[in-house]
């Protein structure tokens, strides 16, 4: 199929370009220059940002109180796969202008659902060939597939978890075919992200059979991935509440707890979210800690939440603070392998001009930028880890290290308390730790 012939950015005539910290061009890099070395890699490589379908080129800007703002002149406004082909055009002019190498999206975000089964798959099949085009045209692609198992009413008791079989055969369904349309596209994985995977009421629940029955979903994903020769890695992203008011995979513990108990770790990995962390309890930097500790820390979706407000606001990432702290974690961990930086992230409400997609996803990738180097400028110096260290170093030798390979027990430990002096500790220097980041931002 052509390509369409009218530009749907015409404010931006060529691809983003690295400026430098001293431009004021709006529609430009200050700090993301994506062939600049970074510790042996590119910005580019370190980084792998990707651009999300579903809040980029499908939210209308809506919420609870009011009716979509955002101005999209590419859509038609029908629900038809020819809208769903031009639009996967506009996706890929966006994501070619903007530079970022990919993207993600939900099956029900790039084509539209039909009244079967089989019709929702053959509209998928349509939208795919044209993302498959604008994939070889542009050398973008897929940083992971997912199927949406939130939306459709058929999904309110939850999809893999839903206290109706019929459903949980419908989302086999859907994401076998998901799957299969991810591999085809050549996706880099397929990401689980269990919307309504929990409950509203313990009163109407029986928690230990939906557990059971997610457990098994998944088993089967796993197998029909190996049956097909899908190479990707699958996701789990952690969510506490939203839309229900206890999702299973609450956090990054609690998934790795799900995981293990239904000797699922080794097909899994984690997809975190900043934003969910906050509604979890947590920072970004305790999940990606908690996940890169158990070697399940696979990728990232880049935005931020308002602690101020109760609910999943999806904002474009800006504080360099945070951009630090991701990738002084995801460094120590080995970075990126499979995952990406993901921007699930929406423009405000009252940013409805096609242009502001592009000003939004500039912030971000600059944000990220410079927390990259100021992570990699933290390692080079050194303290911090030395830090580290030494505050550990009591388990480098002796009795710590004969705890370590399990070498001594309880009456062993019993005999050295007895004939040792009593344990002197040495400060944590919360606040001199804090003043040496500090340095660096």
């Amino acid at each position: 199929m052509a390509k369409a012939t009218k530009a749907a950015f015409p404010q931006v005539k060529k691809p983003i370009q690295y400026e430098g910290p001293d431009s004021k061009n709006p529609l430009a890099f200050k700090h993301y220059n994506a062939e600049e070395v970074i510790e042996g890699k590119t910005m580019k490589d370190h980084l792998r940002f990707s651009v999300v379908y579903w809040h980029t080129f499908r939210n209308p800007l809506s919420d609870p109180f009011g009716v979509g703002t955002a101005i999209r002149p590419w859509d038609d406004g029908t629900d038809s796969v020819k809208n769903a082909q031009n639009r996967v055009r506009v996706a890929f002019e966006f994501m070619e202008k903007l530079g970022n190498p990919y993207y993600a999206f939900h099956d029900r975000d790039v084509a539209p659902e039909g009244k079967t089964l089989a019709q929702s798959n053959k509209n998928l099949d349509a939208v795919a060939k044209v993302l498959k085009e604008e994939q070889q045209r542009t050398g973008i692609k897929l940083l992971w597939g997912t199927s949406c198992l939130f939306a459709n009413p058929r999904y309110m008791h939850g999809a893999a978890t839903s206290c109706n079989a019929d459903a949980f055969a419908y989302a086999a369904a859907q994401v076998k075919k998901c799957m299969e349309v991810t591999k085809a596209l050549g996706g880099g994985g397929f990401t689980f992200w269990g919307g309504r995977e929990g409950y509203s009421t313990l009163w109407n629940t029986d928690i230990g059979r939906e557990l059971d029955h997610l457990g098994l979903f998944l088993s089967m994903a796993a197998d029909y991935k190996k049956k097909i020769g899908f190479k990707g890695q699958f996701y789990i992203e952690p969510k506490p509440k939203e839309p229900t008011k206890h999702q299973y995979d609450s956090d990054a513990a609690a998934c790795l707890n799900f995981l293990r108990a239904y000797g699922l770790k080794k097909d899994f990995k984690l997809n975190l979210e900043t934003n969910h962390a906050t509604l979890a309890g947590h920072t970004m930097q305790h999940e990606m800690e908690v996940a890169g500790a158990a070697d399940a820390l696979g990728s990232i979706d880049a935005n931020t939440g308002d602690e101020l407000l109760g609910w999943d606001t999806d904002q474009f990432p800006t504080s360099v603070y945070l951009t630090a702290q991701c990738m002084l974690s995801l460094l120590k961990y080995g970075g990126f392998k499979t995952g990406g930086g993901n921007f699930d992230a929406k423009v405000r409400r009252e940013s409805f001009e096609p242009v502001d997609l592009f000003h939004a996803h500039i912030g971000g990738m600059d944000a990220f930028a410079r927390g990259l180097k100021i992570a990699a400028a933290i390692r080079k110096d050194g303290r911090l880890a030395e830090f580290v260290k030494n505050r550990y170093s009591s388990w480098d030798s002796g009795i710590g290290a004969k705890i370590e390979a399990k070498k001594v027990g309880f009456s062993q430990l019993e005999k050295y308390a007895l004939t040792s002096k009593e344990p002197k500790n040495v400060s944590g220097r919360q606040e001199f730790l804090e003043n040496l980041i500090n340095e660096f931002i």
